[in-house]
């Protein structure tokens, strides 16, 4: 019995990493069988070497294809149709891309048989052998060990699409190197689409001619042409460090992964992390994760995402609600484990209350308790518990070395993560005075720089309803405050909650405009939110602040000061503007009143703070001001 322990402790304070992770396993061994069915030498970069590669290239050493590799650069001496007869059984040890991917080459080479671990002898095969039956190959046995005698001499045959869409990337990826090509009729709605668009991708790179349709994919005979080829970074491997960002809180950031993607899992960011609550960047060649470690619960379908469904557990388990998986019943039999019962059991052991559904299961997030947890000699059950550890209570996870499956070094890139977080929040505090474009600036600015944007007047908002709605008193400073500091309020992006209320319409309306400002000139209160806006920045690891006080009194250790001002003529004319009163005289008596008060309140009043940069906007325009501050953001940044 295996009984080495990964202990993963919590990491204290945010997040901010990039990421650079190894190449994808599903691409490296889709191009290295591809390469060794074409005619010449292909050049594979970026390849992610693991256990299962590793099978791979075992593997095809026996068939006769010579490879050499460097690095993460893998050089591949294809042989076209002319495989080697194996003189041993060619193991494909623990690796499901490589036992379902060889048996095909077994029958091009004329025989031989194919064996694997005691984990891959238990799933299943039978279709995929039926189907290499059906265009002329004898084959014995239904799950390894299997042996083949005979070639392909046909080109027409069906297959079931709703078990595991390897077996159909088994064929098609030898198809056209078979004597005719191959015309696959698909049965039943495929599992994993995006895997068999991923196969066909990789096939089109080198020179495949392959027409897909929903129900019938038609390989045209004639081969591969050796080419040269990058291997993107693995996408079901991303999907830990980017939901360790929203489970812990602050950036992560993969390098080389990004909207280009033809991996299906490159989605997990914008269809899982996004309804969590996470903010996600997607660019051409990257993809960023910024989090709180406040989750919402979510029910999602991940049948054609399945690798992912242990990350999933871990993000259900840190969200406040119930959380749902569906479409990923196929994977209890297909996989490494059962990781749907797997999922299940193991967050009962951290006392999290789980149950397996007919297609899925469903998780209540809480808090767990300390435990030490199985794997099941399953990679992604390792990494994706490991998640669960990086928050709140320590999680010793069994068997960690099973993650080298896919990812050797899972383990330093979680000490990565945990060195490289940071105590303090990054913070961008914009003061100034009513009517100079804070508010305006702000958020162009924390779209600039990617750090999440507090709008604390509408902080201030909530906490006005709050008071008016709970009947108080407003000159009751002391009932005011208690007000305050008993509601829960959640700003985001795009909605204000109090207690769990959306309250994002009824902040504004009259009522609250007209109590606001008396509510915020509450020490107490001030103080309330003082704390809160604190709390908001540190959970996300950095914040652009606007207000009076943010430099001065909530953050006077910011990463950077901006105080915003203009002449009180420009401020009134942008005012009118705003409002239509064309009433410029009055309109800068209101002003000029409002700086007085801002400037002589008791608590808290406005100031420039002796380390500020102050940028006059008065003759400046939006886009003037905002480049002003990412110039100096950086500056400050790199101190």
């Amino acid at each position: 019995m295996n009984t080495t322990i990964q202990h993963v402790e919590p990491i204290l304070g945010t997040l901010n990493s990039t990421v650079t992770l190894p190449g994808s396993k599903s691409l490296t061994n889709r191009a290295l069988i591809v390469a060794a069915l074409a005619e010449g030498t292909s050049v594979l970069t970026g390849v992610g070497l693991s256990d299962d590669t590793e099978a791979m290239l075992g593997a095809l050493a026996a068939l006769g294809v010579r490879t050499e590799v460097s690095g993460t650069t893998v050089t591949v001496h294809g042989r076209g149709a002319t495989l080697a007869v194996p003189t041993v059984e060619v193991d494909a040890n623990q690796s499901g891309t490589s036992a379902r991917f060889l048996l095909p080459m077994l029958a091009l080479a004329g025989s031989g048989t194919l064996t694997g671990h005691e984990q891959m002898r238990a799933r299943p095969m039978g279709d995929l052998c039926d189907a290499l039956r059906g265009l002329g190959a004898v084959v014995d046995g239904d799950r390894l060990p299997i042996s083949v005698a005979g070639g392909v001499t046909g080109r027409a045959v069906s297959i079931g699409a709703d078990v595991s869409s390897q077996f159909v990337s088994a064929l098609l990826l030898a198809a056209p190197v078979f004597p005719d090509g191959l015309d696959l009729t698909l049965v039943g709605t495929p599992v994993s689409q995006p895997y068999i668009d991923m196969t066909i991708s990789v096939m089109e790179a080198f020179g495949a001619n392959v027409d897909a349709a929903p129900d019938r994919i038609t390989v045209a005979a004639g081969g591969y042409r050796a080419t040269n080829h990058a291997i993107e970074p693995d996408a079901s491997t991303a999907t830990y460090p980017l939901a360790a960002a929203a489970i812990v809180g602050g950036r992560v950031t993969v390098a080389g992964l990004g909207a280009r993607s033809v991996q299906g899992d490159a989605e997990f960011a914008k269809r899982v992390l996004e309804p969590m609550g996470a903010t996600v960047f997607v660019d051409e060649d990257s993809i960023e994760v910024r989090g709180s470690g406040l989750l919402d619960p979510l029910t999602v379908d991940l049948g054609d995402m399945s690798d992912t469904a242990p990350t999933f557990a871990a993000l259900a388990a840190k969200a406040s609600g119930t959380s749902a998986v569906t479409g990923i019943g196929f994977i209890r039999a297909t996989k490494e484990s059962d990781r749907v019962q797997a999922s299940v059991d193991e967050l009962n052991r951290l006392s999290v209350d789980a149950t397996v559904d007919a297609d899925g299961f469903t998780v209540i997030g809480a808090d767990h308790v300390p435990a030490a947890v199985e794997t099941y000699e399953d990679h992604r059950m390792a990494m994706g518990l490991a998640l669960i550890g990086l928050t709140r209570a320590p999680v010793d996870v069994i068997d960690p070395g099973c993650v080298a499956k896919t990812f050797p070094g899972f383990w330093d890139m979680v000490a990565e993560l945990r060195s490289e977080a940071q105590a303090s929040p990054l913070v961008l505090a914009i003061d100034g005075p009513a009517g100079s474009g804070k508010s305006t600036v702000a958020k162009l600015i924390s779209e600039r720089l990617r750090l999440p944007h507090l709008d604390t007047g509408a902080m201030y908002r909530a906490v006005t309803y709050a008071v008016l709605t709970a009947g108080v008193t407003l000159d009751d400073h002391e009932a005011v405050r208690l007000a305050a500091e008993n509601a829960e309020i959640i700003v985001g992006p795009s909605r204000v909650l109090i207690d769990g209320e959306d309250v994002t319409t009824a902040i504004r309306e009259p009522e609250v405009t007209a109590a606001v400002s008396t509510v915020a000139a509450n020490p107490g209160v001030r103080v309330v939110l003082a704390e809160s806006q604190r709390e908001w920045a540190r959970r996300r690891g950095g914040a652009v602040l606007e207000g009076r006080d943010i430099g001065t009194a909530v953050f006077p250790d910011a990463t950077l000061k901006i105080y915003l001002n203009a002449s009180v003529e420009e401020r009134a004319r942008r005012r009118a503007l705003e409002t239509g009163d064309d009433d410029i005289e009055a309109m800068k008596a209101k002003i000029a009143e409002r700086d007085h008060q801002d400037m002589t309140r008791e608590t808290d009043p406005l100031t420039v703070a002796d380390d500020a940069t102050v940028i006059d906007s008065t003759s400046l325009t939006i886009e003037g001001v905002v480049d002003a501050i990412a110039d100096a953001w950086i500056s400050a940044e790199g101190r």
